[in-house]
């Protein structure tokens, strides 16, 4: 019987939960998107509007493309949180061709601990099976 490659990822635009779920046991990691740097000089200068908007979408960009690089491994995806950074998240990796293969879902929640996570991605990918202890 072959293992299928599941993840969760519990995200919201500055981290995301990575929870793998293979063979009933669960390894999470946490990825955080890149913190703002402190004001430097360059800052100072040019700190309108319109370049701190780039500086956010380039960060988030940077975020999601880290993200992207690990789905690439699993065949089954669901992106879970209270924001709408999951459903960004989504619709980049529809766009791309190399995720069609990868059944990726995004579903809203909200903050959750790990082991309130872990139970969610059970229940998600194996609805058939109850926790215990909820």
């Amino acid at each position: 019987m072959k293992t299928t490659k599941q993840l969760g990822i519990w995200m919201d635009h500055s981290m995301a939960h990575i929870t793998e779920f293979t063979k009933g046991t669960m390894v999470s990691t946490i990825i955080r998107s890149e913190p703002d740097s402190s004001a430097n000089e360059q800052d100072l200068i040019y700190r309108d509007e319109s370049h701190q908007l780039t500086k956010e979408q380039n960060k988030l960009s940077a975020f999601y493309k880290k993200l992207s690089d690990i789905i690439l491994d699993y065949e089954e995806v669901i992106l879970f949180g209270p924001t709408n950074a999951k459903s960004e998240l989504l619709n980049i990796l529809k766009d791309d061709h190399l995720f069609s293969e990868i059944k990726i879902e995004a579903k809203t929640t909200d903050n959750m601990t790990e082991y309130h996570q872990h139970i969610f991605i059970k229940e998600h990918f194996h609805p058939t099976v109850k926790m215990l202890n909820k």
